[in-house]
This record gives C-alpha cells, sequence and structure tokens, in this order.
C-alpha cells in the first residue's frame, strides 16, 4: 500500500482471509495466515472485514490453520489486525506494508521501479516491482531500506544492465 492509499482502513494490516469451511459449526481454513500463531489463539481480537471478532477454537487439519470465530464468517473476507497493536519488528526487519510503495533505487542512482509486493520464495523472500523486476530481499542485493526516505537501495549486478 503505498502512502497514495489514503483511506479509512490504512491502518489495518491482512492477517489472513476467510477460506473454505471446515465442518458444520463455523470453522474454516484461514488462507494467507500470518506466521505468528499468537494471532489465532483462542481468546485472540482480530478484525473480520474491519469488524471486532474473537478467536472461539483452533486447530490444523492436513498441516492448514483451522479457526472459528465468535461471529459469522462470510468465505473471501478478510482478517485483519491494526497496525498499532503489531509487535515492532526484529532489527533488519520489517512488515511487507512498509515496503510496499517504497522506491528502489541501484547504487548509483539509477531508479528500478516501486516495490508492490513480497513474495515468499524457498531460499529468500523476494521484492517485487512495478517494472516486472523481481530482486532478492537478502543482504547482498539490499543495501539500505530507508523507510523515512521512502527508498531501498540495491547493489549493483542484480538488475538488468543498462540498455546502449
Amino acid at each position: 500500500m503505498s502512502s497514495s492509499d489514503a483511506g479509512p482502513h490504512d491502518d489495518l494490516v491482512a492477517i489472513g482471509r476467510v477460506g473454505r469451511p471446515h465442518g458444520i459449526q463455523g470453522a474454516f481454513f484461514v488462507e494467507h495466515a500470518s506466521e505468528a500463531p499468537e494471532r489465532f489463539e483462542p481468546g485472540a481480537s482480530l478484525l473480520l472485514a474491519g469488524r471486532p471478532a474473537c478467536v472461539a477454537e483452533r486447530k490444523r487439519s492436513g498441516g492448514r490453520l483451522v479457526i472459528r470465530l465468535d461471529v459469522p464468517a462470510e468465505r473471501g473476507a478478510p482478517l485483519q489486525m491494526r497496525r498499532s497493536e503489531l509487535p515492532p519488528p526484529a532489527p533488519d526487519a520489517h512488515y511487507v506494508f512498509q515496503l510496499r510503495g517504497l522506491r528502489v533505487e541501484e547504487e548509483g542512482g539509477r531508479s528500478l521501479g516501486f516495490v508492490t509486493d513480497v513474495a515468499p520464495g524457498p531460499a529468500n523472500d523476494v521484492l517485487e516491482l512495478d517494472t516486472g523486476l523481481a530482486l532478492p530481499l537478502v543482504e547482498d542485493c539490499v543495501r539500505e531500506v530507508d523507510l523515512d526516505g521512502r527508498r531501498i537501495l540495491i547493489a549493483r549486478g542484480f538488475a538488468d544492465p543498462l540498455e546502449a
């Protein structure tokens, strides 16, 4: 989400999505679940499409997370929490929402585009840019993340060379 996407839900962060039902008691699979398991512990508060809800039950089925809320949940509805309720990230770590919209530059000043998303990869996460470029989110590639300056500095050699 870039800073130009100002709106009433800017303070909400997706932590999952209501997936297909599981059983007949209102439980469902959580799609794109947050990696922080405590967000889905019984008793945990979250927002279901922007409205308060509480996790009533949590289990796993086939290795996938299944929860039941204290309110009915429509398939596809976002599970969210407020940014202010997120714990601070570890040193040198960032939330995906913090990186979306940042300008990406190569050492030397060449503009490479803007971050549209961060995709998980088998070895490391990947910065996806609006220009179609995909850059590994590793120390050798990413030299600096400047949240205040809204910029990510990338080492030379990770982007295609300039065409002559």
